[in-house]
């Protein structure tokens, strides 16, 4: 089915995706994606439905769809990048349409500030400080509220004074590591009785927590590089993940600032209102994974997390996460050429 869904909360944390940015459709069953004239069409044999080409900002495709390289070409007129999941719900790969917003001027700075090895280290140190900044937020959310975190915030500050006397990117990413480590030994203290999480397993996720987690970082990822089509960034040079063949490792950096925000905050949200339950997954020889219903929920609540907006300290207005994700990439943009500092994305709720 298609799912597109954007409420608000309250009167203060309210989505205003209509007048901000276009919608994100999600694709979970098998069918058909072709153009028909100036539309694109979804079918199957339960249904044919229309999907508007001027309120899409990307796509998502769980299901088997087959596709034409009439729709590849109409996708690309219309800016819009398609992102592919397997059956497990993991991500595939991406249709990134023909960039249109190409700078040279832009991509030699880019790789400048790569190569240059303290150009380079000041961004990824940036981009942890901030990473860490936003999941010690979310322990000390949990501490006020009579959890005992006191142990892994403590942990976390100890190796977050280390990050900027560190003189490499392994040396960074180390750091890193052992902090996220810590961050994932906490989830035990607040998460609810059933969703033990022992350690991060990735390939293939191993519980129920690891399968959330690698699957809402699989959509963090592909929304940042949707993010990142709409400004004149090179989604493939990076600095804190190293550049590599087959992978938008950009989108890696930015997406480290805001996973602990959207992607954790709905984890813990679905986990311990019992949102979702044992029965959303299914499990195979050590590797966990979200049945169809699952998917729906997950999705549902990671899109109204997306488009759920915040007063925005600098800009004085609303915003939604996902818009925070765009400014992000701006602000990457300034710092390369020499216009403003970069600062990472801090929460401050």
């Amino acid at each position: 089915m298609l799912r597109k869904k954007h409420t608000a909360k309250n009167a203060v944390t309210m989505s205003c995706a209509g007048a901000e940015m276009k919608k994100n459709y999600y694709i979970l069953q098998s069918g058909r994606l072709k153009r028909e004239k100036n539309t694109v069409y979804f079918e199957n044999q339960e249904m044919k439905k229309p999907i508007p080409v001027n309120d899409v900002d990307s796509l998502f495709a769980f299901g088997e769809i087959d596709i034409n390289s009439k729709l590849l070409v109409f996708l690309s007129q219309q800016k819009i990048p398609m992102h592919f999941f397997n059956y497990y719900g993991y991500y595939s790969g991406t249709y990134y349409p023909r960039e249109y917003l190409n700078s040279g001027f832009l991509l030699v700075k880019q790789v400048q500030h790569y190569l240059d090895k303290n150009k380079r280290l000041w961004i990824a140190k940036e981009i942890v400080k901030s990473a860490c900044h936003n999941l010690l937020k979310n322990l000390m959310h949990y501490r006020k509220h009579g959890k005992d975190m006191e142990r892994y915030i403590e942990n976390i500050e100890n190796e977050r004074k280390n990050i900027e006397n560190t003189g490499d990117i392994q040396e960074l990413m180390g750091i890193e590591g052992r902090i996220r480590d810590c961050y994932y030994q906490s989830f035990n203290i607040f998460l609810r009785e059933g969703f033990e999480f022992e350690k991060r397993t990735r390939r293939p996720p191993e519980n129920m927590i690891n399968c959330l987690v690698s699957f809402g970082n699989s959509l963090a990822y592909t929304t940042t590089l949707t993010e990142i089509y709409n400004t004149q960034l090179n989604p493939t040079i990076s600095y804190l993940h190293e550049p590599g063949e087959r992978r938008f490792s950009l989108s890696l950096d930015i997406s480290e600032i805001f996973k602990p925000v959207i992607v954790d905050r709905v984890i813990f949200n679905l986990v311990n209102n019992r949102i979702i339950k044992p029965e959303h997954f299914l499990e195979e020889l050590n590797f966990c994974y979200l049945n169809d219903a699952g998917k729906k929920i997950f999705l549902s609540n990671y899109d109204e997390k997306l488009h759920t907006t915040i007063m925005h300290k600098k800009l004085k207005r609303n915003v939604s996460y996902q818009t925070l994700m765009r400014l992000e990439c701006y602000k990457l943009v300034k710092h390369l050429i020499d216009e403003e500092k970069y600062e990472g994305f801090k929460a401050w709720w």
